[in-house]
């Protein structure tokens, strides 16, 4: 294959740029205790200069507090534990991976996701490759190690070349993170961290986990399209035929009844729906609002938990028939791995819980939110090319924060009010932080994946670096983004609801 590593140019020097100063940031968990000790700071100073704003939501008059006073001292140490057990992502995000954690250690989603990009017909398997990598988020980061690899494989047994079906794969998992058919566990994640800011300006505003379902899964068939275009069009005619050896690895033996398991556990889960909407179409549902409908409701507001039995139903129908679990103490042993890989997310969690408190509590965010938001009314940019701009900013912002749990932590205190004061919902300013995050994930020099394909890349091309890399991954992270900006602005000028009855302006 044609080596496409080329010399250090302009946009190689600023990747290697980025790459520098983005390693000199610390770990997510100190920038957040650094954060909270800044806001600390800061409101001393904003107090010392007798700074007030008017709260948009009550009309009163409020100072922002310095949280370096005796007053602001005992709010630190009484609130530390609250702001960590109540902070709403935390029991989302838990009770999702629950079940979600062990549908995957039993081996459901790995085996789900090979057998559909194995049999998958070969005047299909570029469609089916970027859909299974768009819809593999639901395992998590675990998609971005486990579909590129048996993508390039599928591709190599079929003639094409197979670091276009890694990239395809990579490409899909990556950049396509935030979009699926399902509700997984970012879904929860975000709507937690957007309903804490949006606090800030009404207390009772609460951002579901269904709140962008909509977009989501309509974005999930708008990628498909477009990643399979993309590597058919210009990443398979860019990289030509495959001359190359390979010395190809054995894939994993599943287990003797994994066939048996997934049919099983496929018809566990639709009987499970099937039970639900039975006790959803009920007269007098319990699960549907007073006056009968389901926008808002019970089910709406129960989704998590129904959720979570969903995924653990299927997994232990699979477990049980695969010989995985063998007893109740093998469902719990599970569950306590699954557990054992949020373990990070945990730490981080009470760093960033104490952040926003403090931005809270001191009443720096709704200063910052309702100035912020008179600025932007003064020069008169308040419509949808602020949102553009938005959406642009945090694409950006990625090449230097790649969590995108850390990154929604440090914007949403400050654009989810600040945006809510110009009218918009909170779930579509987190709309266009999801595509804007997404879409950038896999040019990032930051990306702890980007090293892991690049070595499977150099097992079919052993001179490919990471300008090979960066000129694969660029194609699909514009077109992805440009996609996710057109499709926004067609659920906004449209007023297509982004879930259940959540529109673009409040």
């Amino acid at each position: 294959m044609e080596n496409t590593t080329k010399k250090t140019g302009v946009f190689q020097k600023i990747l290697n740029g980025i790459e520098r100063v983005g390693n000199k940031l610390p770990d997510p968990f100190i920038l957040f205790a650094m954060l909270a000790l800044l806001v600390i700071v800061a409101s001393a100073i904003f107090n010392a200069f007798g700074a007030t704003v008017i709260h948009p939501g009550t009309g009163e008059k409020l100072a922002v507090k310095s949280l370096a006073s005796a007053e602001g001292l005992q709010y630190i140490l009484t609130s530390m534990l609250d702001n960590f057990t109540g902070f709403a992502p935390l029991g989302l995000v838990l009770s999702m991976m629950l079940g979600i954690g062990l549908a995957e250690k039993v081996g459901l989603l790995d085996y789900a996701i090979k057998k559909t990009i194995l049999k998958s017909p070969p005047a299909l398997i570029t469609y089916t490759v970027v859909f299974v990598g768009i819809m593999g988020n639901i395992a998590s980061d675990a998609a971005m190690v486990l579909i590129p690899p048996l993508a390039a494989m599928v591709f190599y047994k079929v003639g094409r070349n197979p670091i276009a079906g890694l990239a395809a794969g990579y490409a899909a998992a990556g950049a396509g993170f935030t979009a699926n058919l399902l509700i997984a566990g970012t879904d929860a994640l975000l709507a937690g961290i957007s309903t804490e800011a949006a606090k800030i300006i009404d207390k009772d505003m609460v951002v579901t986990p269904v709140d962008n379902w909509y977009f989501n899964s309509v974005s999930v068939f708008v990628l498909t399209i477009v990643g399979g275009l993309v590597t058919t069009r210009f990443i398979e005619p860019r990289l030509g035929k495959y001359k190359g050896d390979v010395v190809e690895e054995a894939v994993a033996e599943d287990p003797p009844n994994a066939s048996k398991g997934l049919r099983n556990a496929g018809i566990a889960g639709l009987l499970y729906i099937a039970l639900i909407l039975l006790v959803i179409f009920l007269p007098n549902s319990p699960l549907r609002n007073e006056d009968g409908g389901l926008i808002p409701s019970p089910f709406l507001s129960g989704i998590i938990p129904i959720i979570l039995f969903f995924f653990i139903i299927i997994g232990v129908v699979y477990g049980m028939t695969v010989g995985n679990i063998k007893s109740s103490k093998d469902v719990a042993g599970y569950m306590a791995e699954s557990m054992k890989d949020l373990a990070g997310y945990i730490v981080l969690i009470f760093a960033i819980s104490q952040f926003i408190a403090y931005f809270s509590w001191s009443n720096i965010a709704t200063w910052v939110a309702v100035n912020g938001a008179q600025f932007l009314k003064d020069i008169e940019f308040t419509g949808i090319g602020l949102i553009i701009g938005y959406i642009i900013f945090t694409a950006l912002l990625n090449f230097l924060i790649t969590s995108g749990s850390a990154k929604w932590a440090l914007e949403a205190p400050v654009f989810v009010p600040m945006f809510m004061q110009l009218g918009y919902h909170p779930a579509f300013t987190q709309a266009a932080y999801r595509i804007a995050d997404s879409s950038t994930n896999i040019v990032t020099p930051l990306m702890p994946y980007m090293v892991i394909i690049l070595s499977f890349m150099q097992k079919y091309d052993k001179k490919a670096g990471m300008g090979t890399f960066i000129a694969l991954m660029l194609p699909y992270s514009i077109t992805f983004l440009l996609s996710w900006i057109i499709l926004i602005l067609v659920f906004y000028f449209l007023g297509i609801p982004f879930g259940p009855g959540i529109y673009p302006l409040l």
